[in-house]
């Protein structure tokens, strides 16, 4: 039943317009193979399984692009963190996903103004000097108007849409449920690892709801640029920002996107292109906190060659080892060695079974090889980052969510960076950068401050393991210490031996029945059936319905055996 797939009745309506959505969109079969259409309907809820003739043309990655948009914020934002798993959808699928945005109107001000009132504590018009009734943006979470505070500091106003946190969460609770009930009903799906994506889409989005997690996200890491001073992070006004509105400074200046009026500005634009560079490397290599979204439409060009970046609702965040993981991995690729990156990247996928880890070993091992003796200004990092995760895609691995974000920032950035100036190299601006982080790993200093911590954590586990041998011991002579081993396919052992018994029994069952049967053919007297002992016909019978059910159960397992290693 669906209310024991799904477990909450109150997201029945909400499902059924998704797969409204979906069956209209072409895929049908996908909602009946899940088994959720004909729990639907005895829930009493119709669906319209019409296909339109313009839909059924299009390419798939299309079809499902339009279905994301279609369906609302959350699919659009689970579309745009796809368009970063490189390591998982094929080119054709990332360029579609790279083109999701959600085409939403505009909320009207009147039906925005209670929630103002109770956030600002008065109407905008009265807590700003001005305040725009027409909005600069819309998007599915969030709108943004301009306002102007009454000490006249331009400002943007981000307003979160009514209602739209309840929708998000009945999707996520949808998602998470449906990714189970897909992972068990279509098996061919299981590569795509839908039950980390939805989790790594909850986090994202709870996290993009809150509007004053964006701003402390900003404050975080204009304070980790504040030595650079071309950076610009708009001032946040924390008297006047909550959960569901912020209020940061207006930016103005050059839109990512229009390139053509940097020279109408007499801007540089190769200085632009190494300073965002290096801006963004030192958020992710050296902090370990970036802007994860880094595309034209959130970054802005000012006067004197300075760079502003908005809209920090989606950051990354790399743990220490991460990024000293990231360090080997770049410096392995810039400076050639294949090695290390074969290394850094067999840790990334784990040890996933049924992959040949050599075989994959040895390709990275190739491809980076094929870099050997070329000039270090002709190496394009980026479309190097995006052949290596379509190798591991062709090997049905997947990276760490953390790194195919970070990845998707270096290549959007070298993209960026060739659009202001043909010239622009990432790997001499990175490799510095690199070299300089390396060494200051390696300072006395450095080293010395980890293998402090390295000693304070063994002296703990020293002092904790007397308590430990002492609990361990007191467990083994109250005898509840448990001992287990997992032994790979033994389950699967088990099962056949124990169908092969039960066919064993069956045998001697039909052969008893035939001896049986056989003697008393041969006694007189007796009910008789055409002539013939009756008793004696039955177990003949018998006998012979159990022979047809034995040669069928024998067929079937022979016919598994065939079919398995092609599965």
């Amino acid at each position: 039943m669906l209310f024991e797939t799904l477990g909450a009745a109150r997201d029945l309506g909400r499902l059924n317009t998704i797969l409204g959505v979906l069956i209209r969109h072409g895929f049908g079969d996908t909602v009946r193979r899940l088994g959720l259409a004909d729990s639907l309907e005895r829930a009493g809820h119709a669906l319209r399984w019409n296909h339109a003739a313009d839909l059924a043309r299009l390419e798939p990655p299309v079809q499902v692009r339009l279905a994301i948009e279609e369906l609302g914020p959350t699919f659009v934002k689970l579309g745009q963190i796809l368009a970063g798993r490189a390591d998982l959808f094929a080119p054709e699928w990332i360029a579609e996903f790279e083109k999701l945005h959600s085409h939403v109107p505009a909320v009207p001000l009147d039906s925005l103004r209670p929630q103002l009132r109770e956030d600002l504590g008065g109407e905008p018009e009265a807590v700003f000097a001005r305040f725009d009734a027409e909005p600069l943006a819309a998007a599915s979470i969030a709108q943004v108007h301009r306002a102007q505070l009454h000490d006249g500091t331009e400002v943007v106003v981000k307003i979160r849409r009514p209602g739209v946190g309840d929708t998000i969460e009945a999707d996520l609770r949808l998602l998470a449920r449906l990714a189970v009930v897909a992972d068990t009903e279509l098996p061919n799906l299981r590569p795509y690892r839908l039950q980390q994506i939805v989790r790594e889409l909850s986090h994202s989005l709870r996290r993009e709801l809150d509007l004053a997690s964006e701003c402390r996200s900003a404050e975080r890491i204009a304070a980790n640029l504040a030595s650079l001073p071309w950076i610009v992070v708009p001032r946040v006004h924390w008297s006047l920002t909550h959960e569901r509105v912020n209020v940061q400074d207006f930016v103005g200046g050059v839109p990512g996107h229009a390139l053509a009026e940097l020279d109408a500005r007499g801007m540089n634009r190769a200085l632009l292109a190494q300073r965002g560079c290096q801006a963004v490397l030192k958020m992710i290599v050296e902090d370990g906190f970036f802007h994860a979204d880094p595309h034209p439409g959130n970054v802005f060009y000012l006067d004197g060659n300075r760079i502003a970046f908005i809209d920090f609702g989606m950051v990354g965040r790399l743990s220490e080892r991460r990024r000293e993981e990231l360090l080997n991995l770049l410096l392995g690729l810039v400076e050639r060695h294949a090695q290390a990156v074969a290394d850094v990247l067999l840790d990334w996928t784990g040890d996933d079974h049924g992959i040949n880890l050599s075989m994959l070993e040895t390709e990275i091992e190739t491809f980076v090889d094929q870099y050997h003796g070329v000039p270090l200004a002709q190496l394009n990092l980026g479309q190097m980052l995006a052949d290596v995760t379509a190798l591991l895609r062709d090997h049905h691995l997947a990276l760490p969510s953390d790194m195919a974000l970070l990845i998707k920032a270096f290549i959007t950035l070298e993209g960026m960076g060739r659009g202001l100036d043909p010239g622009f190299h990432m790997t001499t601006e990175a490799l510095p950068m690199l070299q300089r982080v390396v060494r200051a790993r390696y300072r006395p200093r450095a080293v010395a401050k980890r293998g402090w911590k390295t000693l304070r954590r063994t002296l703990a586990v020293a002092e904790q393991l007397p308590h430990d041998v002492s609990r361990l011991l007191r467990n083994a002579r109250r005898g509840r210490v448990q001992v287990g081993i997992e032994l790979a396919h033994l389950k699967r052992v088990g099962d056949q031996i124990d169908r092969a018994a039960n066919r064993l029994t069956m045998a001697l069952v039909i052969a008893a029945l035939i001896i049986g049967s056989s003697i008393v053919m041969t006694v007189q007297g007796g009910p008789t059936l055409f002539g013939l002992p009756a008793f004696g016909l039955v177990g003949f019978a018998s006998a012979f319905v159990g022979g047809l059910w034995l040669v069928r159960a024998i067929w079937r397992s022979s016919r598994g055996r065939d079919v398995e290693p092609g599965a």
